[in-house]
């Protein structure tokens, strides 16, 4: 068995892969979508394009274990991984990488707006260079035969949102991007942390709009706020697909009506409960690899929100989740605290 942890050897670029449906896709966000996270997210969702945190190249290129970084379980495809950079050939190197491991489609970061990922010319402030973004992008499509995207925002600072973000967006899709993802609001990287840049900035979706009318032979999805599935049937309207971030992780059984409702197919979970218990096989497996409870479940505390026995279930594994030993029994000793529903719609 070829082990992944080493190999970059492209895969039979012959073989057909099946086109991605990008349709619904849950955010990149640090800490959050682990792998952990994905594959719960699979037991509430089999058609919703899921993504890594977004990883840097040096620590895909130095950092080892590479597991750590990009290690997956098979159940999480569609899976995208999100990069963080800006060097052409360190973007193309791993890009590689990631075609050898598996991954469907490689996103480059463009809307980060962390200072300390600016200082390595990583994340929204490549919105001022949208010749690196270019290169970095056209070196990556020459490199492999997965999708290359890009994240985005409509702008930042004092950057004009449509004639700059028109020059962006015209200078990236000449080098071959056909995807972009744009969170609808500006960063503003002088002046507001990372956390206020996700609430502060005000929202311009009209502007998204615009760009998918002046562009309609791009993929042009949009990002920022979306907290419903009629918010995502809205906002399909105008765009070709929406991707949803912390309502999705907040409150994953938003994640359980995806399928049905935008792609019209049914979904895996007909319960939260049948969903935790779905679930159950992995926490098991992953604690057999020496991962800790508590590590895993804390993507779960927002399954029962507004629900019966829901705070109960948090506080539970709040509280336990941690401890040395804590095992399955905690888990179903949580769940037991929350009481069992009929099958349940999602809005």
């Amino acid at each position: 068995m070829t082990d992944k942890a080493t190999d970059t050897t492209r895969m039979d670029t012959d073989t057909a892969r099946p086109e991605l449906d990008r349709t619904f896709s849950v955010a990149p966000m640090m800490d959050w979508t682990t792998r952990d996270f994905r594959a719960f997210a699979r037991t509430l969702s089999h058609q919703a394009l899921l993504y890594t945190e977004m990883v840097t190249t040096g620590a895909i290129l130095h950092g080892t274990p590479r597991e750590r970084f990009l290690g997956f379980d098979e159940v999480e495809h569609p899976l995208a991984l999100q990069l963080g950079g800006s060097d052409p050939v360190e973007l193309a190197e791993c890009a590689v990488i990631a075609e050898a491991w598996g991954f469907d489609e490689v996103n480059l970061n463009v809307g980060c707006p962390s200072d300390r990922v600016q200082n390595n010319l990583i994340g929204a402030c490549l919105m001022a260079h949208p010749e690196k973004v270019a290169a970095g992008v056209r070196a990556m499509r020459d490199a492999v035969s997965i999708p290359v995207t890009v994240k985005c925002r409509i702008g930042i600072d004092d950057q004009d949102e449509d004639a700059d973000l028109t020059r962006f967006i015209a200078q990236v899709a000449d080098a071959g991007c056909e995807v972009f993802i744009v969170h609808a609001r500006k960063a503003w990287l002088q002046g507001l942390s990372p956390k206020e840049n996700r609430d502060i900035p005000p929202l311009n979706y009209p502007r998204v709009h615009r760009l998918k009318q002046s562009r309609p032979e791009l993929h042009i999805g949009i990002n920022g706020g979306i907290k419903s599935l009629e918010a995502c049937r809205s906002q399909l309207q105008h765009v070709d697909s929406v991707m949803v971030g912390r309502e999705a992780y907040q409150n994953p059984w938003l994640l359980a009506g995806v399928d049905e409702a935008l792609f019209g197919t049914p979904g895996p979970a007909s319960s939260r409960h049948a969903a935790a218990r779905a679930f159950r096989p992995y926490i098991a497996r992953r604690l057999e690899e020496g991962a800790k409870l508590n590590h895993i479940t804390r993507h779960l505390l927002g399954l029962f929100q507004g629900q019966p026995g829901g705070r109960r279930f948090r506080r539970h594994l709040s509280e336990n989740g941690h401890l040395d030993g804590a095992c399955l029994r905690v888990f179903d000793d949580a769940l037991s605290l929350v009481p069992e529903r009929e099958p349940e719609s999602v809005a």
